[in-house]
């Protein structure tokens, strides 16, 4: 189990932060006008434009938890006596698929505007493995501690 760990949970930090750098999806607009933005950028247009709740929201639950819960799966996997780490990552794995959800919805409202097209790009893919590889690691530490 830890050599498991000890391989997903590197990639799932990679992944990790590629997920948040490199453009989540291309945006056409009107045959001619292209975006690419990453999440960050996405967060960031939101909150210039006086979006802040929805910006808040996609910068918690997309941004900042899966940080903190990857930091947290770091420490559970590292030290043998954290149960506190184990406790509050159970608590966050709770919350582990807002942020996918989130991303979903952003290209959902693309697609759906009738203004734009949206296709993803390797930056969403990361992002899914990340979530995808913290959770099989999250699975795997509380398998070790029982």
């Amino acid at each position: 189990m830890s050599v498991l760990i000890g391989f997903l949970l590197p990639i799932a930090t990679f992944s990790f932060a590629l997920g948040l750098t490199l453009p989540l999806m291309k945006l056409e607009r009107l045959y001619f006008l292209e975006e690419t933005p990453s999440l960050l950028e996405i967060t960031g247009a939101l909150y210039e434009e006086g979006e802040l709740l929805i910006s808040g929201a996609i910068l918690i639950f997309s941004i900042v938890l899966p940080a903190i819960k990857l930091l947290v799966l770091h420490v559970a996997a590292v030290g043998h006596e954290n149960r506190w780490a184990l406790r509050l990552m159970i608590t966050l794995g709770k919350w582990s698929m807002m942020d996918v959800m989130l991303v979903a919805l952003v290209i959902f409202a693309a697609k759906t505007s009738g203004l734009a097209s949206a296709s993803s790009l390797p930056g969403l893919w990361f992002y899914a493995v990340a979530t995808l590889f913290s959770a099989v690691s999250a699975l795997a530490c509380q398998y070790m501690r029982r």
